[in-house]
């Protein structure tokens, strides 16, 4: 019988609670995982997914950014202005809320650039915040790859933590399931040997 001790990934990617979320971003990207469990003095406290962490910047407030204005302007030009305003004439508010972006910007265009101001409001914000604690979806590394399968099944998950007292000793994912399964691992094979019987020497 096939055993998580015997597909599990042991050194994985972890992320601590203290963790800014820009880092997290950066850790997961750099290492082209989806999601790391969250280790803080050895034990694991949670786990954060790839979606958890869009899902947290997109619903943050994007920080405007000043648009060039010489060509948004038009005719309220600082030559322009400067008469109006004498006349009696200033300008609607409108011009000055037109001087800054949308901050509603879609969350992918607006971390595409770590130099980009929405960075420093994602370092503002650490792990803790977003994880998923307690109850996880662990398992033992002697338990069998046919229940870690149903675990993913019936949770609707991609990977499950293996954990022995309390501390994570691997990582087992649907992918490590499904190379095991290919390389027939789940198979029990048995081997039939002849009897000395069934031969006959006189041949």
């Amino acid at each position: 019988m096939l055993r998580l001790r015997d597909i599990m990934t042991t050194e994985t990617v972890t992320l601590t609670p203290d963790m800014t979320v820009r880092e997290a971003m950066e850790l997961l990207g750099r290492h082209h995982v989806s999601g790391a469990p969250v280790v803080s003095g050895g034990e694991l406290v949670g786990v954060v997914s790839g979606t958890d962490l869009m899902s947290f910047a997109a619903a943050l407030s994007g920080v405007p950014t000043e648009n060039d204005t010489n060509e948004q302007r038009g005719e309220w030009s600082e030559a322009s202005m400067s008469d109006d305003i004498e006349a009696g004439n200033e300008p609607a508010s409108s011009f000055f809320s037109d001087l800054w972006d949308d901050a509603g910007a879609e969350v992918t265009g607006r971390i595409d650039s770590p130099s980009a101001p929405e960075w420093n409001v994602l370092e503002e914000h650490d792990v803790s915040e977003l994880m998923t604690r307690t109850p996880l979806a662990t398992l033992g590394p002697d338990a069998t790859a046919e229940s870690a399968a149903d675990v993913m099944r019936t949770k609707g998950i991609h990977r499950v933590l293996v954990t022995e007292d309390g501390k994570l000793v691997g990582i087992v994912s649907a992918l490590d399931i499904a190379t095991a399964a290919a390389e027939r691992r789940f198979t029990n094979r048995k081997y039939v040997f002849n009897r000395s019987t069934d031969y006959d020497d006189r041949a």
